[in-house]
């Protein structure tokens, strides 16, 4: 299941100058200022926020409406970009049963375009986010034991889902038919977007409880997340992407 790389095992520069090449500062008397330089990058703002403390009211009106214009600006283009990316995305997963049928050329690109998302992740903190609540299901991987490609199609999952409670930092996962199994799992933060995954109960058919085994664990690190998708990498090197079903769902064991 789409929980870091754990399928549960089977049961039973900063720019140097030379002194000659900076520009000499001729100050007339000791008691000159230097004049305020506009930034090369955005002419239409000063070198920095301290500078405002020098202007008259007029100015900092204007400069504070300068800044929130071009980080608002910032913001509405990443937005963009994230959505075109995550659209580019679905278009090229669509087609892979959920990575069982992708090549290694379609998991090459699967994960190019989701290294662009990750670029542009809105949630820097993905485990102190309400986003990460609820039951998401799982539509990419590259775990061959998710995926049980080694099973006849007929007798595979047809559909994972994993639920997580980021305030109890518990974690489930869960097998559509035929069989139904599940199991759940404690997480540990290692830091705002990483955890350690530590399994104890597995159940068969969704009803007969069986405890994990003490190596059922591992780590799963959380690098994309918004209301709609969620991208983990997992400590064996897997990809997971999963979509939002049911953000109200709660785990309760």
């Amino acid at each position: 299941m789409a929980l870091s790389t754990l399928s549960p095992p089977p049961l039973p520069s900063s720019t140097t100058h030379s002194a000659a090449s900076l520009p000499k500062l001729h100050h007339p008397t000791a008691t000159a200022s230097i004049p305020i330089r506009p930034n090369p990058q955005n002419n239409f703002l000063p070198t920095s926020a301290a500078t405002a403390a020098s202007l008259p009211p007029a100015a900092v009106h204007k400069w504070r409406t300068n800044v929130s214009f071009f980080t608002g600006f910032l913001n509405n283009n990443k937005t963009k970009n994230a959505e075109a990316i995550k659209e580019e995305l679905l278009e090229a997963i669509a087609p892979l049963d959920r990575g069982a049928e992708a090549t290694p050329e379609d998991q090459q690109l699967i994960d190019q375009i989701a290294q662009k998302l990750e670029a542009v992740n809105p949630t820097k903190e993905p485990l102190k986010s309400n986003l990460l609540n609820g039951k998401w299901e799982l539509i990419y991987t590259t775990s061959q034991s998710i995926l049980q490609t080694k099973r006849p199609k007929f007798l595979r999952s047809r559909t994972n889902y994993q639920a997580i409670n980021a305030d109890t930092l518990r974690a489930q996962n869960m097998e559509s038919g035929p069989f139904f199994n599940q199991v759940t799992a404690d997480l540990t933060p290692l830091n705002a977007k990483k955890v350690a995954v530590k399994f104890d109960f597995f159940k068969i058919g969704g009803l007969i409880p069986v405890k994990a085994p003490d190596r059922a664990r591992g780590e799963l690190e959380i690098t994309y997340l918004d209301e709609e998708l969620r991208v983990s990498r997992g400590d064996k090197g897997n990809l997971f992407i999963l979509k939002m079903v049911d953000p109200s769902y709660r785990i309760t064991a």
